[in-house]
């Protein structure tokens, strides 16, 4: 997609978000924030614990801090860091959240910077949306919705999507 396309998509789902509650596509504009491909990984049945990962860019000239975020399906979401020390991997909760400075894009991934969806109301499942809303000092307020993807993280192919739809996920 040449960058022309993509900034018109960018101003298009811009305007969409305007009048639609929760935007499902893989970009989402808002104020001086843009959250790219939004996702999860399935969960066990009985699984306590999810994750989200999306990229988030400051298009603004200062600093934003992503603070929280929240959901419907989990009973807390924090911001958490993935740190190896002594070849040891651990995480540790962002308590003064995740600073994303003017003009920079912040990744969060596997390994990396990360959502913890704490005390989930029961499995995600690929294939389904989980509605999020995500608080910024310096910036909007987003909702946006994390598409849960298969187990290796590869989005589903549209034929594995269509085959998720009418099975009561919400």
């Amino acid at each position: 997609m040449t960058r022309r396309k993509h900034l018109a998509a960018g101003l298009l789902l811009a305007c969409t978000t305007m009048t639609t509650p929760y935007v499902t596509a893989d970009h989402h504009s808002h104020g001086t924030v843009v959250i790219e491909n939004p996702w999860s990984r399935p969960t066990p049945p009985g699984s306590p614990m999810g994750v989200g990962y999306m990229t988030l860019t400051n298009t603004g000239d200062s600093e934003i801090t992503f603070t929280a975020a929240e959901t419907p399906r989990a009973a807390n979401v924090s911001i958490h860091q993935s740190i190896m020390n002594d070849g040891v991997m651990s995480m540790q909760p962002l308590k003064n959240g995740l600073t994303i400075p003017g003009g920079e894009t912040v990744e969060l991934k596997p390994h990396g910077y990360h959502l913890m969806l704490e005390q989930l109301e029961g499995p995600l499942k690929a294939g389904e949306a989980v509605p999020m809303t995500l608080s910024f000092d310096g910036a909007d307020s987003l909702k946006v919705e994390l598409t849960v993807r298969s187990l290796d993280g590869k989005p589903l192919k549209p034929q594995e999507k269509n085959g998720m739809h009418g099975h009561g996920h919400h």
